[in-house]
């Protein structure tokens, strides 16, 4: 089929020609095509019909610095200037990429040691699994390989990190999870605690049935655990009180390492630098990325304790090389935008203004939400929030998926000029802002929300299909 030269199409169908989109419905794109975003400033996004919007995700979870910061423009193209690209193989280094895992060091939990950098979460995330597997080889535990997640976890799409995500749309017609990937109960206490229980007791089943896994798996056989602190493209899940408390004791009782992934929670999320600190985890792995350049340019980074470290060192002799690496491990000029980026975030305390904020914006949910009759669940924690849907309240009798409950209202929020999301086969949608944001944007950011709210509620009592319990 021959196409049209390029010149002679819009982007719109320039698009439709020759883009696959992620997480897209290919076939719907054709007909509907892209939201083309031309340009952003401060917590604002615009398009190329010169329509603005409130991107109340930060892109993906991620600009948490919001847009427009010269500061990073001017670090990348210095950078540029200087040293565009070198390897970090064999020995190579950059200043820039040295600097960066140095500061890093001094922000996350002391017992950590070294950092390796990649180009996503999700190869952090690969990364990480072949340090599991790699560090219990070392240790004489060749057996000990699987890793266990959880139902409804988020860590990537790669192979072996889409094996670790526990969503099925993640795993169908890709012929995956891999075999060594298991997954545990969720700890989502508005769904799965039973009627009465406290939100400790529920957190003392989570691990109970952690347990009960690693004990009929065998624990000679399982590596790891990882967890994201709160939930992310799963629903928006906080731990329940207590949740890492119980799980932790778990994991040190069978000598299962602790993952914790950070993609999402990392660099002021939860109103401390690292949700480790929110939520008192001590982990063996670390996963970082999006906030860590705030999405100007891509990295990640797999930050291994001391303890690894010192198993990965004493097995050098056997090994010889560590053999795993990127093109573009440890690239400079990530680097360079990595340290302007954590440079404002310094400077502006952007972890205080995510908790202070974070209170004004939960609390405003949950007042302008928490009795809406479509709203079950208002939940969160400082500048990441979840609002999930469902057909009864009293019941919470989860919405009919054929409906499109939360896809529609997402597109309805598009239309008031605001950007949130629709979660992955779950009736929910999701909320987080750059953390620059004031209350004025708040405010709005509620009273968008609220009126494509009001909307599909109307639309579904017209239709019939659902009505207030």
């Amino acid at each position: 089929m021959s196409v049209q030269p390029a010149h002679n199409l819009s982007l719109e169908e320039m698009d439709k020609q020759s883009f696959l989109h992620p997480y897209t419905p290919l076939k719907d794109h054709l007909d509907s095509g892209p939201t083309i975003v031309a340009a952003a400033k401060g917590v604002n996004i615009t398009d190329t019909q010169g329509k603005e919007y409130i991107d109340a995700m930060a892109g993906l979870w991620c600009v948490n610095i919001g847009w427009g910061r010269d500061e990073v423009v001017e670090a990348i193209a210095e950078q540029a200037g200087k040293l565009a690209y070198y390897h970090s193989f064999a020995s190579m280094a950059n200043e820039a990429s040295i600097r960066l895992a140095d500061r890093l060091l001094r922000l996350l939990p002391d017992n950590m040691s070294k950092v390796f950098f990649g180009n996503s979460g999700s190869d952090a995330n690969d990364t990480n699994v072949k340090l599991v597997w790699y560090y219990n080889n070392l240790r004489g535990k060749p057996e000990k390989k699987k890793i266990i997640s959880r139902i409804r976890g988020y860590h990537g799409v790669t192979v072996a990190a889409a094996s670790l995500t526990g969503i099925p749309m993640v795993h169908n017609a890709f012929d995956l999870p891999l075999a060594p990937m298991l997954h545990t109960e969720y700890p989502h206490y508005y769904i799965n605690a039973e009627p009465g229980m406290s939100e400790r007791d529920f957190s003392k089943w989570c691990a109970a049935k952690l347990e009960e896994m690693i004990v009929a798996e065998g624990p000679d056989t399982v590596g790891a655990f990882i967890a994201e602190p709160v939930m992310g493209a799963g629903g928006v899940v906080p731990p329940p009180q207590g949740y890492f408390q119980e799980i932790q004791a778990v994991l040190r009782k069978y000598d299962v390492l602790m993952i914790a992934d950070e993609v999402i929670t990392g660099f002021g999320r939860t109103g401390n630098w690292f949700a480790c600190e929110t939520y008192n985890i001590e982990p063996d792995i670390i996963t970082l990325a999006k906030g860590l350049t705030s999405g100007y340019i891509p990295m990640s980074a797999s930050v291994i304790s001391g303890d690894i470290w010192q198993v990965l060192m004493n097995g050098t002799p056997e090994v010889g090389a560590f053999a795993h690496g990127y093109t573009y491990s440890a690239h400079p000029v990530a680097a360079a935008a990595a340290m302007a980026n954590l440079d404002i975030m310094e400077r502006e305390n952007l972890p205080a203004n995510s908790a202070r904020m974070g209170t004004y914006f939960q609390n405003k949910l949950k007042q302008e939400l928490a009795d809406h009759p479509l709203v079950g669940d208002v939940r969160g924690v400082a500048l990441v929030a979840g609002v999930e849907l469902v057909a009864d309240k009293a019941k919470k009798t989860p919405l009919d998926a054929d409906l499109k409950v939360a896809p529609t209202l997402a597109k309805y929020c598009v239309e008031e000029g605001l950007i949130s999301r629709a979660l992955m086969q779950i009736s929910a949608l999701s909320f987080s802002p750059p953390l620059v944001i004031n209350e004025g944007e708040v405010d709005e950011v509620v009273g968008r929300f609220r009126r494509a709210l009001n909307r599909i509620t109307d639309e579904l009592v017209k239709a019939g299909t659902w009505k207030p319990q």
